[in-house]
């Protein structure tokens, strides 16, 4: 039985939500062996495909896992903007922020990011800001999807004096990441620094300052907030 891909499941995603009308393509083919659909034909002889109950199963199940990874990572999210609040930063999750990226002739093409934290130092001196980011992955086949668009990293490095991945445990290690950023391991203990992210001199941008103006930072700690992940509160990422 052929192994079934990411493409075979937003295919049998799309059969379910549609009339079913076949396309007769590899990928049809290899739902229709695996007894994840079927064809059947109405009283004028027209076939269409049908989304069988062992079908129904595997979307049912890929949704759940999907369901769990989302709130993993939201968790996670969680946790890095708690910490980066205890560092004294003020801090924003799911900022859609504009980039400004230098091609090779020395053109400037403007991208968006959407880091999955972002957070500056609380000061009033523009050159003290230190922007950051930190963009969690909870599964290695994301992390890996973001190294193959070096753009994306390029984009983030164009936004912050640091840029950290932070990923689970067993996710990836020193390695896989390359050495423009740093790298936090989480687990059930807290965070753990196995790679300092190198530090650039960065004054945040208009059209960056412009952002922050028209979104709303977290909201600060409340007295006796429960540490993410069992980290006290008084501690820090681990070194």
């Amino acid at each position: 039985m052929t192994e079934l891909t990411a493409a075979h499941r937003r295919r049998l995603r799309e059969v379910w939500r549609s009339a079913g009308w076949p396309c007769r393509d590899l990928l049809e083919l290899d739902l229709l062996a695996a007894g994840l659909l079927e064809r059947q034909w109405d009283s004028e002889g027209r076939e269409t495909l049908r989304v069988t109950d062992a079908g129904i199963a595997l979307l049912a199940a890929t949704r759940q896992r999907n369901q769990a990874a989302l709130s993993t990572h939201e968790a996670l999210v969680q946790c890095v903007a708690l910490e980066m609040q205890r560092a004294g930063r003020l801090v924003w999750r799911g900022l859609a922020l504009r980039a400004p990226l230098v091609d090779e002739v020395g053109a400037t093409q403007w991208v968006m990011a959407m880091p999955d934290v972002f957070s500056i130092r609380h000061t009033t001196v523009e050159d003290y800001v230190e922007p950051v980011v930190h963009e969690i992955k909870v599964s290695r086949a994301d992390l890996l999807s973001d190294l193959r668009r070096p753009a994306k990293g390029q984009a983030y490095q164009a936004l912050a004096s640091q840029c950290w991945y932070v990923v689970s445990r067993a996710v990836a290690d020193e390695a896989d990441v390359p050495p423009a950023f740093g790298l936090m391991l989480a687990d059930e203990r807290g965070l753990e620094v196995v790679r300092p992210a190198p530090r650039r001199p960065m004054r945040i941008g208009f059209n960056a300052w412009m952002a922050l103006a028209r979104a709303t930072p977290e909201a600060g700690l409340n007295e006796g907030e429960q540490a993410c992940l069992g980290t006290p509160p008084s501690a820090g990422p681990r070194a």
